[in-house]
């Protein structure tokens, strides 16, 4: 069975710091692209960061330079390195994973076949 675990998710206050954890167990996606998404109370699920077989990256313009996508491919694991949090960063964040391809990095979250529980992040201000 496919298993995507996110971990590390909690209450912090703005300008601290987070770092997310998603373990995939079942079967490795070394070879393909990871993401995080995240999604908020009445919005849509919106890429946060995404990183592809070439180690390449991208990020969204909300979070770019306080974010930091990174995977460790002996562990199955991909990262999420939050700091400079904002309130406006309170969501619930999943990781993804997208088996179709393995140097592209799919923007939208229906490209994405393998998904985690999710775990919430709050930020108080």
């Amino acid at each position: 069975q496919v298993q995507l675990v996110e971990s590390g998710g909690g209450l912090v206050q703005a300008g601290g710091s987070l770092r997310l954890s998603c373990a995939a167990s079942g079967r490795t996606f070394s070879l393909n692209p990871m993401g995080w998404f995240r999604q908020a109370p009445g919005k849509e699920r919106e890429l946060v960061a995404t990183m592809n077989y070439g180690g390449n990256t991208y990020y969204s313009d909300s979070v770019k330079g306080r974010f930091a996508i990174s995977r460790d491919y002996a562990k199955n694991t991909v990262y999420l390195q939050m700091t400079s949090l904002k309130p406006a960063d309170t969501a619930v964040y999943y990781c993804a994973a997208d088996t179709r391809t393995t140097y592209g990095m799919p923007y939208v979250a229906a490209a994405y076949d393998y998904w985690g529980q999710g775990t919430q992040v709050t930020v108080s201000s």
